[in-house]
């Protein structure tokens, strides 16, 4: 080999060299464009009912696809999980109802501490429900008819006397709202207001029915009791005199197809911790974008209900809704790097 052939491989290895050192900038800017989110760690929390879970498992699943690192979700009640994102101890929720908690937000920091975002999931609603054949039969259509000792006492499961009413847990918000519609309503003498463990205490109401007995109880939508007691075939919602909320501010929209159910018609936002909100213009865009059914929820559910309620089944569930979602679901991915991208550029 002469010192010209050397000369000639000494200039193409650095050529080379060089090319390598312009083009790298070019694939790292494109695997940034494709996952922001690489090398953020994210920590979501979630409610301990297993109901929710669906929702945060498709939101997880976006976020890891943008290339968050994403922490297994810490689980608590809603009013804890409301601080925990207000102080920065987890990053994200998807489970905020906007009238339901908004206490819960407010005095954990509010938008202060906090960004809340989004329609995950517009339209829930919630309120009292009784047995069809008895409505039919005795002609009851408003809470307020259980005033009357005769018709209280056909719900009544433990002979006192009273109806009794299967209500929600504490910790979760409606049960305030419960407790105040008892005094409101003129119903303390008459009703008595169970609190427990809810789906346990359901389970006993799915049973009466089943036995051809009237049931008195609090439900929301989505989830799978709406399944297995189907409204207008099993069962109807009880309306209220008229819109009566702790506080006082009974300016909401509690009427859902000419009917007042007592409850706000609600929308279950996203909720993030600011300063990450601030710092992760993509999480932010795609929690913003993401939004599921009621119905689609409430089918989950009944699939849990039915024997599918691991959490492997839940993760599935997510995968295949996903699956069927995919080209809506890839425009809200499209979007949250666009966001990224943008806000780069700006920096």
């Amino acid at each position: 080999m002469n010192f010209t052939t050397v000369g000639i491989k000494q200039k193409f290895i650095h050529s080379v060299a060089l090319l390598v050192l312009a083009v790298s900038p070019v694939f790292a800017s494109a695997a940034t464009a494709q996952l922001p989110g690489k090398g953020v760690s994210i920590t979501p929390i979630f409610p301990s009912i297993a109901e929710e879970r669906f929702r945060g498992e498709i939101a997880m699943a976006g976020l890891k696809e943008l290339g968050y690192d994403v922490e297994t979700p810490k689980e608590t009640e809603y009013s804890t999980m409301m601080v925990a994102i207000s102080n920065g101890d987890a990053d994200f929720s998807v489970h905020l109802w906007e009238e339901l908690h908004k206490s819960f937000y407010q005095k954990a920091g509010g938008d202060e501490t906090m960004v809340k975002t989004g329609d995950i999931m517009p339209g829930v609603l919630q309120g009292y429900m009784i047995d069809k054949k008895t409505a039919d039969e005795h002609h009851i259509t408003s809470i307020e008819d259980l005033q009357k000792p005769e018709i209280a006492k056909l719900f009544d499961a433990n002979g006192d006397g009273k109806a009794d009413l299967t209500g929600c847990n504490p910790g979760w918000g409606c049960e305030l709202i419960i407790a105040h519609h008892m005094n409101a309503y003129g119903l303390e003498k008459t009703v008595t207001n169970n609190q427990g463990s809810y789906f346990a205490l359901m389970a006993d109401t799915i049973a009466r029915y089943k036995q051809g007995k009237p049931i008195l109880y609090y439900t929301w939508v989505p989830q799978w009791i709406s399944g297995v007691l189907v409204e207008g075939k099993d069962v109807v919602w009880l309306t209220v005199p008229r819109t009566d909320l702790p506080g006082g501010k009974n300016d909401v929209n509690t009427t859902f197809n000419g009917k007042n159910l007592g409850f706000a018609v609600d929308s279950v936002k996203a909720v993030i911790n600011k300063e990450f909100a601030e710092k992760n213009p993509a999480a932010v865009k795609f929690l913003s974008e993401m939004q599921i059914t009621t119905d689609d929820e409430s089918a989950q559910n009944l699939k849990m209900h039915n024997g599918e309620k691991s959490a492997a089944d839940i993760t599935r569930h997510a995968k295949e809704w996903i699956a069927a979602h995919r080209a809506k679901y890839d425009s809200w991915l499209a979007d949250a790097r666009a966001a990224a991208n943008t806000a780069t550029a700006k920096n």
